[in-house]
């Protein structure tokens, strides 16, 4: 859900995954997973960067799709409050009696 709400964002601005990884603090072994299955469940469209930087390798683009716009306004309405922060550690041992 992070991934699609970070691209709902501005929905129409095409995303490096690297960009999304270091503004959500997700590992890009874990990101382009995420990614793929994201377009593969045709939430995404993809494409490759049009303007090469000389010594760089083309970047693959990211961005939500029609679909994917109203799965992740859907979701984000139909997602839970957020839940309240544990207690901690010392408390909870009092409240459990221990």
């Amino acid at each position: 859900m992070a991934v699609l709400r970070a691209l709902a964002e501005h929905p129409d601005r095409w995303r490096y995954g690297y960009d999304l990884c270091t503004k959500l603090g997700i590992q890009a072994g874990s990101m382009y997973p995420i990614l793929i299955r994201l377009a593969d469940r045709g939430l995404l469209e993809t494409s490759w960067e049009a303007e090469r930087m000389p010594g760089r390798p083309a970047r693959h683009l990211y961005r939500l799709t029609g679909a994917g716009r109203a799965y992740a306004g859907s979701a984000a309405a139909a997602a839970p409050a957020s839940a309240p922060a544990p207690a901690p550690a010392s408390r909870r041992s009092r409240l459990q009696g221990a």
